[in-house]
């Protein structure tokens, strides 16, 4: 699967037939759409001939008769009845706008609608009018060997490459479409790792749902994992994209691989939910970081202040900058709450869902909510430069209404950001740096799979032990298990009272102390502390006439990743620093002889 990339280059190379005509940020109208055509065109190839000869038999019939029959005969979800494929269309040069219409035509309905969500009769027209429209067919129909795939999975990488190149020229994000392999190949083992047992029985049928599908490639890589585990294992995969061409693009993939594209939705996950009383066995999802949800601000906020926890987002409400939590709520209420096997999840984040927003904001409600109710299992925390679009370090969080009883009331935080295998630190090996990066990935998790070591397996295998040192199974420097209650904590706010001129403290009609707001601070006590005893200890001596103002407790959690994996660096002696100080001033020296000479 190692040329991928070269099959992608030699694809990305019909765009010079574009130039002059097209802006670049427009190639991708013309070529992702084309891209899908010639692949659906291969797929069918083998049994073009006999679905030709059973259309002309049955094409009398009812579509909701005659499609079942030719997708029997072509073996899959769809077919294509026309006369013409890419061959026979470049044998044409005078009537290649209406032969390829005729082809569009010719497909499935579920084929066709792909088709229509790249908008791909608006390119007919302008690739016709510029008298280009045959020379990229033909284009297309001698880059057959591209097309042909040793399996699945490197179709998925093409397609991948070339919306990266596309995103790189146009300024745009291509993180937004996928997210790297050897990321989502991690979260599907930790997602699995518990259930290998289950997983390997005889026929099994399992669903997975991803609320921001892109392209695919969750949704692919999980399916590729579970048939590698147990050939008859069979995952039926559902998701929902709003980016039309993403959208196109994962739902042709389903279609090819045998999926029921009908369980790709397209629209707003949160606004417009396709899979609304649907429940998983398993989530896996790579949100954009750090994207407002301002156009579905109205549809969630009523849904939030109508259903309440009846709806999906009844823990809170975060920041309108980011809606990252947003779309772990309305996973989680996806979750199979009353089956005895429950359900599992992974997703992908930045920085801010584990801390942002002080104790009785939206952020920490919603923390609350998932730690008090036992979902959160660990957190691992990732190399930073693994995405296209972004050098930010990113977090997966594993969540589950199904712990293993050892993890009950217990999160396992794993920091896998640590030194390269390069670096020399063979006990750290977490990434290995890329010979060439791309966009801003510089780096990526080593696998098996493409020769590196296996740094998934290892993480993996961290996560599997729960205390994390391999082999014993203790607690380690990359390794952490917590209490649930260890993320909590208690904010207080402590009051003094308002003095006159005199230093006299001032009272209300109930004798009682008014406090003096320019006074007032606030704590944050440990949840496992004891309030009382903590105010006593640490604050009384200090300010001797200050309470607390128990009305405004509230209760907060937050997980300071950093604090619990900090490392202490020795400051340089005095020694050290004046041998440095020295050392500068006579190389400044030197220079500014050579400047004065000069």
């Amino acid at each position: 699967m190692n040329n991928f990339r070269e099959k992608a280059n030699l694809i990305w190379s019909i765009t010079d037939l574009l130039r002059g005509h097209y802006k670049q940020a427009d190639y991708g109208k013309v070529i992702l759409p084309f891209t899908v055509l010639r692949r659906l065109d291969m797929v069918l190839e083998p049994t073009k001939k006999q679905v030709l000869e059973a259309y002309q038999k049955h094409k009398d019939k009812k579509p909701e008769v005659l499609e079942p029959i030719l997708n029997g005969i072509a073996k899959g979800k769809f077919h294509n009845y026309s006369k013409y494929d890419f061959t026979e269309l470049a044998k044409d040069h005078n009537n290649v706008a209406a032969n390829l219409r005729n082809y569009i035509y010719g497909f499935s309905i579920s084929a066709r609608e792909i088709i229509d969500y790249f908008s791909f009769e608006d390119q007919i027209k302008k690739l016709d009018e510029y008298d280009l429209l045959y020379l990229v067919i033909k284009h297309f129909a001698d880059a057959k060997d591209k097309f042909e795939v040793s399996e699945p999975m490197e179709m998925g990488y093409i397609f991948e490459e070339l919306i990266r190149k596309f995103a790189e020229i146009s300024n745009e994000t291509a993180g937004e479409h996928f997210t790297p392999r050897e990321v989502i190949r991690l979260m599907v083992n930790i997602l699995f790792a518990n259930d290998k047992d289950i997983l390997r029985k005889e026929g099994i049928v399992k669903t997975l749902y991803d609320p921001a599908c892109g392209t695919g490639g969750m949704l692919s890589v999980a399916d590729e994992y579970l048939h590698e585990l147990n050939s008859s294992a069979r995952l039926e995969l559902f998701g929902q994209e709003l980016n039309p061409e993403s959208y196109a693009i994962c739902k042709s993939d389903m279609l090819i691989k045998g999926q029921n594209p009908a369980n790709i939705k397209f629209g707003n996950s949160f606004s417009q939910d396709g899979l609304e009383d649907e429940k998983f066995d398993y989530l896996l999802s790579n949100p954009p970081f750090g994207v407002d949800w301002k156009k579905a601000q109205k549809f969630i906020k009523d849904e939030y202040d109508n259903k309440g926890y009846a709806g999906r987002f009844g823990a809170g409400l975060p920041s309108i900058s980011d809606g990252s939590l947003l779309f772990l709520q309305h996973m989680i209420s996806k979750m199979k709450q009353n089956n005895k096997e429950g359900s599992r999840l992974a997703i992908v984040f930045n920085g801010s869902p584990l801390f942002s927003g002080g104790a009785g904001s939206g952020p920490s409600e919603i923390r609350k909510w998932i730690i008090e109710n036992d979902m959160l299992e660990a957190i691992i925390a990732m190399p930073d430069q693994l995405f296209y679009n972004t050098g930010i370090a990113t977090y997966i969080w594993i969540i589950t209404n199904r712990k293993e009883v050892k993890r009950k009331g217990k999160v396992q935080l794993i920091n896998a950001s640590g030194s390269s295998w390069e670096e020399g630190d063979k006990n750290n090996p977490f990434y290995v740096k890329m010979m060439r990066s791309l966009g801003n990935k510089r780096k990526e998790i080593g696998d098996a799979k493409n020769g590196k070591p296996d740094q998934i397996k290892t993480i993996t295998e961290i996560y599997e032990a729960f205390g994390g040192a391999i082999p014993s199974g203790e607690e380690s420097e990359y390794c952490k298990i917590f209490d649930n209650e260890d993320f909590g904590y208690t904010r207080i706010t402590v009051e003094r009272p308002k003095r006159n001129e005199n230093g006299e403290i001032e009272t209300d009609k109930k004798g009682e102390p008014v406090p003096d707001s320019d006074l007032r601070d606030y704590e944050n006590i440990p949840l496992k502390e004891d309030v009382e005893e903590y105010f006593k200890g640490e604050v009384l001596p200090h300010l001797p006439d200050a309470w607390i103002d128990h009305n405004k407790t509230k209760i907060g959690y937050e997980i300071n990743f950093t604090k619990y994996f900090y490392k202490y660096k020795p400051l340089r002696s005095l020694e050290e620093i004046r041998k440095d100080i020295l050392k500068l001033e006579e190389e400044t020296k030197d220079n500014l002889k050579l400047i004065i000479d000069n």
